[in-house]
C-alpha cells in the first residue's frame, strides 16, 4: 500500500499502488491498532472518524462480538453523520445492519439521554451520542471518542468513558487539537515526555502526511470534475488550504497537529470552545429577552464590528455579527443604525474617528441609549476582563466560527517594564481583534454598573430606517 508516483485524475501526484483500497495507509494504519488505549492528533478532514466507523462496524457486527460501541463526537449532528458512515460500511461489508434511528438510552429523573444506534445481527450495537460525559456512565463496552478536544470538559469525558472498558473493548481518541492546556494535549505530552503512563498508543496525522499518502487523489477521484482543486498538486492544496485559514495559527493548529499556545493568549482555547453553539445550532434566532450591542468602529484597514447580545437570566446569547470592512460611513450607518434602534442599550467606541460615530449615534438614539466609550489603556483592561470573566463563568454563548473564535483569541495581555498591563494584538488579514472589542462593548452595554467613560448628554432623535435589516455576512468593498 506504499503511494507511488504516477498519473492520478486531477493533478495530484500521489496516490495508492492499490487503486482499489478503501483506506488510506494512515487509516490502515489505525484500524490495524488493536491497542486497548489508542490515540490519534490528527488533521481537519482527512477521514479518521469515516475510518474508525469503518472499525467499529468490523468488530461490533463480527459473528461472536462481545461488546457495543460508545461513540461520543461533538454534537448531535456529528453524532448522527457517525452512524451514517457506519451504515455505509455495513452494506459495503454484507453485515446485516438495522438502523433503530434515535433510542432513548437513560430515562431516569434528571438523567435522560438518548443515541443514534445500529443493531447487527447478531444483537450488538454502534450507539452514536452527543457530547454529553454523563451519557456514557454505566455502559459497557468499547469507546469511541471523537474530536475529544472540542467537548466542553474532555477531562471529565475521559473520567467517565475510561471505566466503561474495564470488562472489555478499546478507548480510541480522535481529535485535532485547542490549546496547549486542553486535556487532549495533557494526554499527548504524557506519551512523548512522560515516559507514557496510561500505556496509550499514539498516531500523527499532519494535512502533510495525508498529502504524502494519496489523499489528495482520493479527495479529487470523489469531486465534480469542475471543482477548482482538480487543478491543483499536493504543494497547491496545502497553500489553499492554509490561505483560507483564519490566521496561522489557526491553521497550524488544525491542519498540523500543533497545540496553539494558551500560555500568551488571554483567552485559552477551553475557554471559548466551552461557550461556542453547536456547529449546525440556529444561534440567530431570538426569544424575549432585551437586546444589547457593542460596536467597534474600524479605521484604514480594520474592519467595523457590531455584535449583539440578548440577555436570558444572567447568561448573554450572541444573536447577531456584523463585520464592515471598505464601505462608506453612511453604508454603515444603513446597516448598524437599525440594530442600534432594537437595542436597549448599545456601547460604541469613540475613538479616533469613532468620535463622530458616537454623537451620530447620541443624537439619533440619546445618550441614555447610546454609550461612548474612548478606549485607553485603562478602559481596555476594565473591558477586557468582564469578557473573560464571562467566559470562565460560561455566562456567554458565541457561534462556531473560525473567524470569531481567531479575532477572540488574538487578544494577548502584556506587562510592560513599568508594571502597566497592556492589551494588544496583531492586525492581520481579518481585523485586529475589532470582534473581540465589539464582544466587550455589548457586555459592557449589558452590564449594570456605572459606565466606564463620562459623556455629555445630547439630544435624542429617533433613526427611521429606509431599509430592511442586512442578514449576517461580511462585506466586502
Amino acid at each position: 500500500m506504499s503511494p507511488t508516483a504516477r498519473r492520478t485524475p486531477g493533478r495530484a501526484k500521489v496516490h495508492l499502488a492499490n487503486p482499489q483500497a478503501l483506506l488510506l495507509p494512515y487509516q490502515a494504519r489505525w484500524i490495524a491498532d488493536e491497542a486497548r488505549l489508542k490515540l490519534i492528533e490528527k488533521s481537519r478532514q482527512v477521514g479518521m472518524s469515516y475510518a474508525t466507523a469503518y472499525a467499529c462496524v468490523e468488530r461490533t457486527g463480527a459473528a461472536g462480538a462481545r461488546h457495543d460501541q460508545w461513540v461520543s463526537s461533538r454534537d448531535e449532528m456529528q453524532a448522527r453523520l457517525f452512524i451514517e458512515d457506519a451504515r455505509a460500511w455495513a452494506r459495503a461489508m454484507g453485515r446485516a445492519a438495522q438502523d433503530l434511528g434515535e433510542v432513548l438510552i437513560d430515562d431516569e429523573p434528571n438523567r435522560r439521554h438518548s443515541a443514534y444506534v445500529l443493531q447487527f445481527a447478531n444483537g450488538r450495537r454502534i450507539h452514536s451520542m452527543s457530547s454529553n460525559p454523563d451519557a456514557q456512565a454505566g455502559k459497557r463496552g468499547g469507546r469511541v471518542l471523537d474530536e475529544f478536544a472540542l467537548h466542553p470538559d474532555p477531562r471529565k469525558l475521559w473520567a467517565i468513558a475510561y471505566p466503561g472498558i474495564t470488562w472489555g473493548g478499546s478507548l480510541e481518541i480522535i481529535s485535532t487539537h485547542r490549546g496547549s492546556r486542553n486535556f487532549f494535549n495533557t494526554l499527548v505530552r504524557e506519551v512523548r515526555e512522560a515516559r507514557n503512563p496510561k500505556g496509550i498508543s499514539l498516531h500523527r496525522v499532519t494535512l502533510q502526511d495525508a498529502l504524502d499518502q494519496g489523499f489528495l487523489h482520493v479527495l479529487q477521484r470523489a469531486l465534480p470534475p469542475d471543482d477548482e482543486r482538480q487543478a491543483m498538486d499536493e504543494a497547491e492544496y496545502f497553500d489553499w488550504v492554509r490561505r483560507g485559514c483564519a490566521d496561522e495559527e489557526s491553521f497550524r493548529q488544525e491542519y498540523m497537529c500543533e497545540p496553539a499556545d494558551d500560555e500568551s493568549a488571554f483567552l485559552e482555547y477551553d475557554l471559548i470552545a466551552a461557550c461556542e453553539y453547536a456547529a449546525h445550532e440556529p444561534w440567530a434566532e431570538r426569544e424575549a429577552g432585551p437586546l444589547y450591542a457593542g460596536i467597534d468602529i474600524g479605521r484604514k484597514h480594520d474592519l467595523t464590528v457590531l455584535w449583539v447580545l440578548e440577555r436570558l437570566g444572567d447568561v448573554y446569547y450572541t444573536r447577531h455579527i456584523e463585520a464592515l470592512r471598505g464601505m462608506p460611513k453612511s453604508d454603515q450607518e444603513r446597516v448598524l443604525w437599525p440594530w442600534v434602534e432594537r437595542c436597549v442599550r448599545t456601547c460604541i467606541d469613540a475613538t479616533g474617528l469613532g468620535i463622530g460615530w458616537a454623537d451620530d449615534a447620541q443624537r439619533r438614539f440619546g445618550a441614555a441609549r447610546v454609550e461612548a466609550v474612548t478606549f485607553t489603556a485603562r478602559v481596555k483592561e476594565e473591558l477586557a476582563y468582564p469578557v473573560r470573566g464571562a467566559f470562565e463563568d460560561r455566562k456567554l454563548r458565541i457561534p462556531y466560527d473560525p473567524q470569531v473564535r481567531a479575532d477572540l483569541r488574538s487578544i494577548s495581555k502584556v506587562t510592560t517594564a513599568a508594571g502597566n498591563v497592556r492589551f494588544a494584538a496583531e492586525r492581520s488579514a481579518s481585523g485586529h481583534a475589532d470582534r473581540f472589542w465589539a464582544l466587550a462593548l455589548a457586555l459592557h452595554a449589558g452590564a449594570t454598573q456605572r459606565p466606564i467613560y463620562d459623556y455629555q448628554s445630547l439630544a435624542r432623535r429617533r433613526w427611521a430606517p429606509e431599509q430592511e435589516l442586512l442578514p449576517w455576512h461580511e462585506h466586502q468593498s
